[in-house]
């Protein structure tokens, strides 16, 4: 349950100079600390692979040919459309 209260974690991690160093440029460009560039990158990257994750698994669900059934209706609607409305 979350009461609106932020709870932060500190870590150490080891992480190249030259990328820590582009880091740093990029979270004074920004007007951020270094924590919160770092933050928002996390949480940036891991929302991407959850969606990346959620893509994978409708692929996998919608590989299969549709039933000729699906088929069938697809090709009614298709048709159903191009006929222009009589009013």
């Amino acid at each position: 349950m979350n009461d609106g209260i932020t709870v932060s974690m500190k870590t150490a991690i080891s992480v190249e100079d030259t990328l820590m160093n582009e880091a740093d440029d990029a979270a004074r460009d920004l007007g951020m600390s270094r924590s919160a560039l770092i933050a928002e990158a996390l949480r940036e990257y891991l929302w991407r692979r959850r969606q990346s994750r959620i893509s994978a698994r409708l692929d996998e669900v919608y590989k299969d040919e549709p039933a000729a059934e699906e088929q069938q209706l697809v090709r009614k609607l298709r048709r159903k459309l191009r006929t222009p409305d009589r009013w």
